[in-house]
């Protein structure tokens, strides 16, 4: 059970001691995020498709739920976060048969802190108000170990009111907290996000390729790079990854991908055009055709090499 920051109020802890939450969808992020509610003293309620991800929380006494729908009615009229992989899977969880929708009840409340396209996300919380719940799209930026540290930064559109209501709960899970505007603008940031991370991401990956062809060493030109004008915390973290070849993900290539496309498909939707994005996108399209959608994002680099190996297949 993970070690709640003593910088806390003891009465944060104390609208938490008891409360109903639960949580659905026990991946990297899920799953830390009901480890630090249960250890805020909450009682959590978890589902997941894959029922042995729920083993290890359920041996810390959290309670497996079936369906989303038996979560639902666990819960009462408590919170519901929803943590999945994206837009389809939202939309199953809430409408789907044995959703949170057949079992819902007024006054709960319901948060996706994964990342959902804008407009789904404004159809989604109307279907919930319309059973005389409440919505809240929160999505997060900072992966697993901002999750399993409680250091994520919370993006969150809805009403002031809900977002107030759900501030304990985001306090144990995040530091950067920030309410953005109505219900899909949090998703609207969410993306913003992901554009600067995946160019970034590139950006990096790019630079350090560069420096290993012209004869550099790229670790001693990353650390060059830190505390000056390009630092960020892609060149310190993913930066560190490329160098070091640790590729095991934190955030597959394949989500930061859908993100990318989520991304062009809001821009589209509001007329708008990102070229920089778009040949973006047909980077990480490429580095998943060649079969690496499965590494970290850091893995971006692999790609970019393969597409500046010389005739020898050197670099």
């Amino acid at each position: 059970m993970p070690e709640l920051s003593p910088e806390l109020p003891p009465e944060l802890f104390a609208k938490l001691v008891g409360a109903k939450v639960g949580i659905i969808g026990l991946g990297n992020m899920g799953a830390h995020m009901a480890s630090r509610l249960d250890a805020a003293g909450a009682e959590v309620f978890i589902h997941t498709r894959t029922r042995g991800k729920a083993s290890a929380l359920e041996a810390q006494g959290m309670v497996y739920c079936a369906t989303p729908s038996d979560l639902s009615r666990a819960v009462g009229n408590g919170i519901i976060i929803i943590c999945v992989t994206d837009t389809p899977a939202v939309e199953a969880v809430i409408n789907n048969q044995n959703g949170i929708l057949d079992a819902i009840e007024p006054g709960v409340l319901v948060i996706d802190m994964g990342t959902t396209q804008v407009m789904n996300t404004r159809v989604l919380a109307g279907l919930v108000s319309q059973k005389g719940a409440s919505y809240l799209d929160a999505p997060v930026s900072g992966g697993a170990v901002g999750a399993e540290q409680g250091s994520l930064s919370i993006m969150v559109g809805g009403r002031v009111e809900d977002f107030e209501r759900a501030r304990p709960i985001f306090e144990i899970l995040g530091k950067n907290i920030n309410h953005i505007g109505d219900i899909g603008a949090g998703q609207v940031a969410k993306s913003a996000n992901q554009m600067i991370v995946a160019m970034t991401i590139d950006a990096v990956a790019e630079a350090l390729v560069l420096a290993t062809k012209a004869g550099a060493d790229p670790a001693k030109v990353r650390k060059a790079l830190i505390g000056g004008f390009a630092d960020s915390r892609i060149l310190d973290l993913h930066g560190e990854r490329m160098i070091g070849r640790t590729f095991d993900p934190g955030a597959r290539a394949t989500v930061q991908l859908k993100d990318v496309n989520q991304a062009l498909e809001l821009a589209d939707f509001c007329s708008a055009s990102l070229p920089g994005l778009e040949k973006n996108q047909e980077l990480w399209q490429s580095m998943v055709d060649q079969g690496m959608g499965d590494l970290d994002q850091s893995g971006f680099i692999c790609s970019i090499e393969s597409l500046v190996k010389d005739g020898e297949g050197k670099l």
